[in-house]
């Protein structure tokens, strides 16, 4: 990967996982910032068809990697279109690599904030509550917002799956 490819995908990740922890959302701004500066850049940089093979191609993949999350309402919004923006900088193949260990990264940063807030006994009984759901067959468990054990910046967890990555 060519290295200002890498300095301003790790820049731009960076920032979306400081403003994630500080306001809970990823401009979209940020996201259609990166998506041009990667475009331009295969397009300058890269080989013929590195817009479509590897800027279209790593968009689509880090997008549909996590849109079932999203679907889901496991994730938010922001979340996917970031994973999308980092995967038009690196491809499908690394997209994929950013996207597993963003997943683990976003997995310990979850457990860690559930245990911090003491909201253990909730995410218990969440789990319960869907478990017992999913062996008697029955129709899936809502759980609202209030019953949630709360949510992770998840832009954090890109963020260190794609430092892991990239670097």
């Amino acid at each position: 990967m060519n290295q200002a490819l890498q300095i301003l995908l790790l820049w731009l990740v960076l920032q979306a996982a400081v403003t994630d922890l500080a306001v809970r959302r990823i401009p979209n701004v940020l996201v259609l910032a990166g998506l041009v500066i990667a475009a331009l850049l295969h397009w300058r940089v890269g080989p013929p068809m590195a817009l479509a093979g590897t800027w279209l191609a790593g968009m689509a993949s880090g997008f549909f990697l996590f849109l079932p999350l999203y679907l889901l309402r496991g994730m938010a919004a922001g979340d996917v279109k970031l994973m999308a923006m980092t995967g038009a900088f690196v491809g499908p193949a690394m997209a994929v690599h950013i996207a597993l260990v963003a997943c683990l990264a976003g997995g310990v940063l979850g457990l860690g904030m559930v245990i911090l807030n003491g909201r253990w006994t909730v995410l218990w009984r969440n789990l319960r509550a869907l478990g017992l759901a999913a062996l008697r067959h029955t129709a899936p468990v809502t759980i609202t917002r209030d019953a949630s054990a709360g949510g992770i910046p998840y832009g954090v967890a890109i963020a260190l799956g794609t430092a892991f990555v990239v670097l």
